[in-house]
């Protein structure tokens, strides 16, 4: 996620900028490989780091992410550019002799929220859509409209952790009898209409959308597929480096690392210990931005920083 606005110039930097670059630890010769270019302030830092050697991979579902990234790299001949999810990245033949380093950078951008007609943000009326590559599957508005109670109340509090839930998918179901749901605002306000005014400072809505964004993107089933792609390609020594803007993506990360890196616990039944071999080692723990970022960034609050490096020990190949 940026920490910008719409501009792909703009001077700000990404969420937690200098510790994924860090992080990721670029050799000159090295291949990257940034599966959610966004508006390529990462992608950037990695270039500038890169030698005439190197060479840089950059995917993102949202062709407008794509239209910026040819046009600020497309003439530069160490950077490869394709649009579609990072789930698919081993799928990509420039990634086949392997990779010295992947960046996950998860959630909405900023230029994505900031734009109305996108449909992401409850703060700015437009089209409901939420679709991260809107020539795929359906709408927000689409799904809104067929879905029935019971589903709607599932994905709230599967990917929103809504309490409330049953009582908003209830209310959204009333209401598309008497309208379709089709703008931003008019679902929030349906939302607010649903939940009990409290003290809380977050809008009401703001579970809800981000439940409904996740579900319409398969958010986490493209992070749990996009992982295992991710190892399969890095090389040994190389970096997998994600920040993720929700519990829900941090606990999957948290634990496809902790899976390659830490034995499992004992257990009795087996008559034999079966032997555990690292696949990654962690690198620092989980990381955050820190009160100078935050106050630059408010969106920074959220991002959880984890960084995993790739071991030999199942067959894959050593670098040089």
């Amino acid at each position: 996620m940026t920490a910008g606005g719409a501009d792909a110039r703009s001077a700000h930097l990404p969420v937690l900028y200098a510790q994924v670059i860090e992080g990721l630890r670029v050799i000159p010769d090295g291949v990257y490989l940034d599966g959610t270019f966004g508006r390529g302030g990462h992608a950037r830092g990695v270039l500038e780091r890169l030698g005439p050697d190197g060479r840089l991979l950059l995917m993102d579902k949202d062709p407008e992410a794509i239209a910026v990234a040819e046009r600020d790299f497309g003439g530069d001949a160490r950077v490869s550019i394709r649009r579609g999810s990072f789930a698919e990245l081993a799928q990509w033949d420039a990634t086949d002799a392997g990779l010295d380093g992947v960046l996950l950078d998860l959630g909405v951008s900023s230029p994505q929220l900031d734009v109305a007609e996108r449909g992401f943000s409850f703060g700015k009326d437009g089209p409901l859509d939420m679709r991260m590559d809107p020539a795929a599957g359906e709408s927000a508005a689409q799904w809104l409209a067929r879905a029935d109670e019971r589903e709607i109340a599932d994905v709230l509090w599967t990917y929103g952790e809504e309490r409330l839930s049953r009582r908003i998918a209830r209310t959204l179901v009333a209401r598309r009898a008497e309208q379709p749901i089709t703008r931003t605002a008019q679902l929030a306000d349906i939302i607010a209409s649903a939940v009990p005014r409290g003290a809380s400072k977050i809008h009401p809505a703001t579970r809800s959308f981000q439940a409904i964004r996740i579900h319409i993107n398969r958010e986490l089933a493209d992070l749990e597929v996009g992982l295992d792609a991710a190892y399969a390609r890095i090389k040994v020594g190389g970096r997998l480096v994600v920040v993720s803007f929700h519990s829900l993506e941090d606990r999957i990360v948290k634990r496809f690392i902790a899976g390659h890196a830490k034995a499992p616990p004992g257990n009795r039944r087996m008559p034999v210990p079966q032997p555990f071999i690292p696949t990654l080692r962690e690198i620092d723990g989980a990381q955050r931005a820190d009160e100078a970022e935050l106050a630059a960034n408010p969106r920074a609050r959220s991002a959880v920083l984890r960084i995993a490096e790739r071991l030999a020990g199942d067959g894959v190949e050593v670098s040089p």
